[in-house]
């Protein structure tokens, strides 16, 4: 059974920072891209970042909106991904998951990832 937990969400000022982590079970962890989603109240949910997996040599994707603030990264070793996100803004505002791919290669695709975290909330005080 595969399970995935987000950690690390909360309320911030914009301009702060936050790192959340995703632990995943269950599942042979480094050779899998793993992904970052968020979804704000009646939008709907878009990509964030992936990290392939370690065939792809942990190559790294980011939506426009966060590149150059947030960044992704995994430890194989404790099977957990991590987003660092940095000089966060009031629309960075959202449930964030984390999600485990069908395969290595990073992707943008909510529908190549088959496992999903519960989500965690990430609020940005203006």
């Amino acid at each position: 059974q595969v399970q995935l937990v987000e950690t690390g969400g909360g309320l911030v000022q914009a301009g702060g920072s936050l790192r959340l982590s995703c632990a995943v079970s269950g599942r042979t962890f480094a050779v899998y891209a793993m992904g970052w989603f968020r979804q704000a109240p009646g939008k709907e949910r878009e990509f964030v970042s992936a990290i392939g997996g370690i065939w792809t040599g942990t190559a790294t994707n980011y939506a426009d909106s966060v590149k150059g603030r947030f960044t992704i990264s995994r430890d194989n070793a404790k099977n957990t991904v991590y987003l660092q996100m940095n000089s966060l803004k009031p629309e960075d505002t959202a449930i964030y998951y984390c999600a485990i791919g069908v395969g290595g290669h990073t992707t943008n695709r909510p529908d190549e990832y088959d496992y999903w975290g519960q989500g965690t909330q990430v609020t940005v005080a203006s």
